[in-house]
Order: structure tokens, then sequence, then C-alpha cells
């Protein structure tokens, strides 16, 4: 084969000229194996562009010039603390923190933060090739830099999903990518490279007018690879359980190897200290890894060697490792895991006090539960914020005085069998299709008499769907632990039974030899954890990929 370089000259010279320039598409350029289009911004192997244009200055300056950012052009690469820096608007709009009051999402952006770990750590490695492409969804709250963009639309809540798949290949195209997608300024990117150009940035964010898309023809006549039938052919694919298990599986394997010692001490470090302390059960908030874990109880260990009567308060209670210490909505005892030994011995301390709320506390419910006709009050982890024993006597305190100022005339015991969950960010209440009213603090009594007695009977109909649910789920969840020999099999808390049930039937169906002796946990996404855990979305497509 000739020369590359006599080989495009050819090809090019073969052009018709319209206007003293190349006929050319007036599509989006694809003409680079490593490009990617960010919001019309394209993100280019820069070296590659200059030795294929060496000999063509013109059209070198029209395809570089005039597309790139020139900061972009002349700026060197990130490096992973630079990176971390950059990303500090994004963070800021996903952290999990900031989504307590609603458990689904904060989980899926505590997930995708993972994967986006593992992206940016593979980045860096020295002399990796390419990286598979890696789809990542995000709720994105509203902050200053996108609450002004007129044309995203945020849900009442204060957050819109975003999907986006990554498949860029260094750390500076990657951040402008994801800064993108989430629709976030990059404006503070050029400060942090220090040989930028002096180009002002507002010319430098200046979209293409006419980017530039190399006929077909030149890669027919050439005969080099179209980067773009690649990417046309990884947005089309769509991953399938089988071939994603036959990808994956060894490295599962691998990993749930790796951490068996660490999981049999896991499980001796907490019967120990449930032993030792009495406890019906010890827990974790997050999905941390097996070696986190150990390391808590480890320091756990250790303040009951120093304080074994103190932390004997917490006798008969569940303890649960999370962002916060103190006492539960729900009576489990919080230990932070930022928190030091002393904030530990404090709260064990306070247990009794914490005690003597909590009978307030179910006094409380007791009393609203008679004003709303035998209604029971319930608070469902899965499905509401992790509040403190004190937010959550507040809220019901507020709602008692509301309902003692407002009479609301049930007949004694008409409701009972129903259950409500309070909520502090509705104004309208609802019938979860679990069969539990949504009841606001702050509703209208007259309106929530109405409501509830209008959908009584379709609450005891769902509840009643419920219970037949719960008994097929676990009925399909012990089957496919049998036929798949499972050591372990599993939901996150955001998969609902109507979605496991339906994950565990078409399971059933397939011949999943790779399963066997894993530990599988049914998920929104594809993910193997650090441990060797298998995540696989509930709604997992299966055959040949779709293209």
């Amino acid at each position: 084969m000739r020369p590359h370089t006599a080989l495009r000259e050819e090809w090019l010279s073969s052009l018709p000229v319209l206007g003293g320039r190349w006929n050319r598409s007036e599509k989006a350029l694809a003409a680079d194996p490593c490009q990617n289009s960010i919001n019309g911004c394209l993100e280019v192997d820069v070296h590659i562009y200059s030795e294929m244009f060496c000999h063509l200055r013109p059209v070198r300056r029209l395809c570089l010039e005039k597309i790139f950012p020139h900061w972009f052009l002349y700026s060197r690469a990130l490096s992973g603390a630079e990176a971390v820096n950059a990303l500090r608007p994004f963070y800021f709009a996903v952290h999990p923190d900031f989504f307590g009051q609603h458990p689904r999402e904060r989980e899926v952006n505590e997930n995708s933060l993972k994967r986006l770990s593992v992206y940016l750590e593979n980045l860096q490695k020295p002399g990796f090739k390419s990286l598979k492409p890696t789809q990542l969804t995000f709720y994105v709250r509203e902050t200053d830099q996108n609450s002004s963009d007129g044309q995203e639309s945020f849900s009442t809540a204060g957050f819109r999903a975003v999907k986006f798949t990554l498949h860029t290949r260094d750390l500076l195209s990657t951040v402008l990518y994801i800064l993108n997608s989430c629709s976030l300024s990059i404006e503070h990117i050029q400060s942090l490279n220090t040989n930028v150009h002096s180009q002002p940035l507002k010319e430098a964010k200046r979209m293409p007018d006419r980017p530039i898309k190399w006929d077909k023809s030149y890669y027919s006549f050439t005969g080099f690879k179209d980067p773009d039938e690649d990417l046309e052919q990884v947005s089309r694919m769509e991953t399938t359980l089988t071939s994603w298990l036959d990808n994956n599986g060894k490295s599962a394997v691998k990993k749930l190897k790796n951490s068996l010692p660490l999981r049999k001490e896991l499980d001796r470090l907490k019967d120990e200290l449930s032993h030792q302390l009495q406890l019906s059960d010890i827990r974790w908030q997050r999905s941390w890894g097996i070696a986190h874990r150990c390391s808590q109880l480890h320091s756990l260990g250790r303040l009951a060697q120093q304080n074994l009567e103190t932390l004997k308060n917490a006798k008969g209670c569940t303890l649960v490792f999370t962002d916060r210490s103190g006492m539960s909505a729900v009576g489990h005892v919080m230990l932070g895991t930022m928190d030091v030994h002393h904030h530990w011995t404090k709260l064990f301390e306070r247990l009794p006090s914490y005690f003597d709320l909590q009978r307030r506390l179910m006094l409380l419910e007791d009393q609203i539960s008679y004003l709303l006709g035998g209604m029971q009050v319930v608070y469902i982890e899965e499905l509401q914020p992790m509040l403190t024993l004190e937010e959550y006597y507040s809220l019901l305190d507020v709602f008692y005085n509301r309902l003692m100022k407002n009479r609301i005339l049930f007949h004694p015991r008409s409701l009972r069998g129903l259950q409500m969950i309070l909520n502090s960010d509705r104004y309208a209440p609802s019938l979860h299709e679990l069969g539990h009213f949504n009841i606001p603090t702050l509703c209208d009594p007259a309106n929530l008499q109405w409501f509830i007695l209008t959908k009584a009977q379709q609450a005891r109909e769902n509840m009643k769907r419920k219970e037949e649910l719960k008994v097929i789920e676990n009925e399909l969840i012990q089957a496919s632990t049998k036929k798949f020999s499972l050591e372990k099999f599993y939901k996150e808390p955001s998969v609902s039974s109507i979605q496991m049930v339906d994950c565990c039937k078409r399971l059933l169906e397939q011949s999943l030899p790779y399963l066997q002796g894993m530990h599988l946990c049914i998920s929104h996404f594809y993910s193997v954890m650090q441990d060797g855990d298998l995540c696989i979305p509930w709604n997992w497509k299966n055959g040949e990929a779709i293209k």
C-alpha cells in the first residue's frame, strides 16, 4: 500500500472544490478513532490530526482552529488531582448526601459515582489501550450553574436525570464531556492549565459553524477504518445479560475468591460483637466494601474493650453504620463512620434518654392513629429519608397539633388495617401502589379527610396485593437461589417487589452456569462490585444484541 500521506492527497485532489473549499457534509465531525462530540465541541487526538494535515496547512487551520476552543488545543493533560478539582461542580450537583430525602436517587448516584471513579482510575493507569464504553445515570440537583439554563427541565423536587456514555481516552476530554452532559460550566477548567492559549473564553466556547465530516469514500479509497462506524455500533449495541456475564464472569469470580478470607473475618467480628453487646443486628446503610466494614467493626471492638458497660446500653438494639451518629426514626443506633470514639461513647451514654423519647414517640403515633380512625402510622426505611429520632418526633408533633386544631371526624376504628407515612416535602396526599397513604405534614385537614375516605377501599386492595406479591417474591428468590446455586441472592432497596418478581421469572427461564456460587444483586445497572458481587439490572435484556 502507498504511504498514508500520498493516499490522502490523491483522494483529496479527486474531490470537487466548491467556493475554494472541499465539499463537506453538514453533519458533525466523526473522522478520528478517538473523537467524541461534546455539545458541538470536539474531543480529538490533536497529534493524529496534525500528522494527517502536515502537508495541508490551509485544511489544518480549517479543521483545528475553527473547531476547537483555542485553550483546549494548547492545553496539557490533566493530572488526577486536577481532574477531581475540575469536577467539583459536578460532585456538588450529584453528591448523595444532598439526596437524603430521596433514597432511590441517592442510591443511583452513589453507585454511578463508584463506577465513574473506576473509569477515571483506569484512565490514569500507564499503558492502558482502551476502555469499554461505560453508561452512567446521575440525578443532578439544580445549582447556581445550571438553574439559569432555561432549556433544562427539573422535577418539582429540584433535580433531573442525566444519562451519558463515557468512551473517552484522556482525563481532560472525560471531564469536559461529563460537565457538558450535565449542563455545567467548563470555564474554570482553563485556569487549571498553565499552557493555555490567551484566547478569551467566550470566543473559545464558540460553536463551529460548519463542522467537517469526511466522506465515506475517503475510508474506502485509503483502506483506513472509519471510526464513525465503531461509534455508531457502540451506540446501537445493547448490553445483554449473557454477553455481560461472558465479559465479566471471570473477573467477578476472581474478586469473590480474593474476598472470601475477609468475608469470614467480617462474619466472625459481627457475631462476636453481637454476642458481646447483646445486639439484635449489625447493619450498614451504604454498600461499603468488606474491608471497610471489617475496619469499622474493629474500631467498635476496640471501643468495647475500653467502655464495655457503656456500650451495653445498646442491648437489644440494631446497630447501623451510617453517615451520622444518633438514633434513627425506627430506633436503630446509628454510628457515624466519620466520628471518633469520643462521639460514639457519648451516644451510648445518651441511649437511656433516647429510649425515653422513643416511648413518647410511640405514644404520639397512637394518638394520631386514634384521630385517624385507627390508621397505623409507620416509617418505611426504604421509601423515606434517613431521619433521626428527634427529627421524626418533631414531624409527628407538628402533624398531631394540626389534627387537634382542626379535628377530623372519622368513625372509631373505621380505618384499622390501613397505614400512612408522613412526608415533609409534599403538599397533597397520595396513595402509594403498596397501599399506604403518603400524608404531607402541612396538608389541609379537610382535603385529607375527603381523600382518605374516597381511597380507603383501593388502599385495602393495594395492601392485599402487596402481601400476595411479597409471598411470590420470596418463593421466586428461593427458587432462583436453588437453581443457580447462588451463595447469596438479594436486591437493592430501590428495586420494588413487582420489579423483582419480573426479574426472577425471566431468570428462571435461562441457563446461566456463570452464576454458580456467586453473590447476585438485582439493581438498576450492570456492575462487578469490588468484592465480587454481581449487580444486574432488574430489566435486563437477553438474546442477540440489538443493531
